[in-house]
């Protein structure tokens, strides 16, 4: 989009074909033209500011398997903060009233704009929003979560990122400082757990890594719900879907 048509022209194309538009690219103002142009409901699958979706499918595996009232929760995000996911589960967090807490060296810490207005949401929720460098602070943890080192379109960091999160790996080590039996790991997927993927083998022949920023002990281990993760994304954007759909008289392909 916009290489021979304009991303405004092609919303409006894509307005009279469709009832809906999911959009899961690369830039935020991409998909914020496509909402203001297009006439119909347009839903963010993940852009490199933000990714919504995912994190509605977060909070209800939280519900499902951590029985606290959110202001209750201590939520850890561990790796790129200042990436989608880091972002996304902070505005969410915020919002809920959960305890959410940034677990990162400070070169990859969230910006400062969307933090600071955060922390306006969290008051008001009586949440709270924590950044730190220090491992030890997952005490207390419900929630452990990560994501790739390296976000797309981003691969040629993959040295930079390594050296700044080597030591922000997810293992037994760390979920044993939680010093909480019950508490979750998540992850968004896709996952360098292991070697079965053709990116992880050449990881591992560049850098030497067999795992990266989780370890595959945990990925496969009790504390994982990254699987009911994956599922609820269905349910959730399908939840999206009922309560933004306008309704569409089908007979004659009009929208009411």
């Amino acid at each position: 989009m916009g290489k021979k048509e304009s991303i405004e022209d092609t919303a409006k194309v894509l307005g009279k074909f469709y009832d809906g538009i999911e959009f899961r690219g690369y830039k935020q103002e991409t998909v914020e033209i496509l909402a203001k142009y297009s006439g119909v409901p347009v839903w963010n699958g993940l852009t490199d500011a933000y990714h919504p979706t995912q994190i509605l499918a977060d909070l209800l595996t939280v519900t499902e398997y951590v029985d606290k009232s959110f202001d209750k929760i201590k939520f850890v995000y561990v790796g790129d903060a200042r990436n989608n996911m880091g972002n996304s589960l902070m505005i969410g967090c915020a919002k809920l009233g959960i305890n959410f807490v940034s677990l990162a060296p400070k070169e990859l810490w969230p910006n400062k704009e969307l933090l600071e207005e955060m922390r306006e949401v969290a008051e008001k929720s009586k949440g709270s929003i924590t950044l730190t460098e220090n491992i030890d602070d997952v005490k207390g943890a419900d929630v452990i979560y990560t994501d790739v080192w390296v976000s797309m379109g981003e691969e040629d960091q993959y040295e930079e990122r390594i050296k700044l999160l080597k030591d922000y790996q997810v293992n037994m080590k760390m979920i044993e400082k939680t010093q909480n039996e019950d508490v979750i790991f998540f992850h968004c997927l896709p996952s360098f757990h292991d070697l079965n993927t053709k990116v992880a083998k050449e990881i591992y022949e560049k850098f030497g890594l067999k795992e990266m920023e989780v370890t595959d002990e945990v990925f496969r281990s009790k504390y994982s719900k990254v699987f009911d993760e994956a599922e609820n994304r269905m349910h959730t954007i399908k939840a999206v879907m009922v309560a933004t759909l306008v309704d569409v008289d089908m007979s004659v392909g009009h929208q009411k």
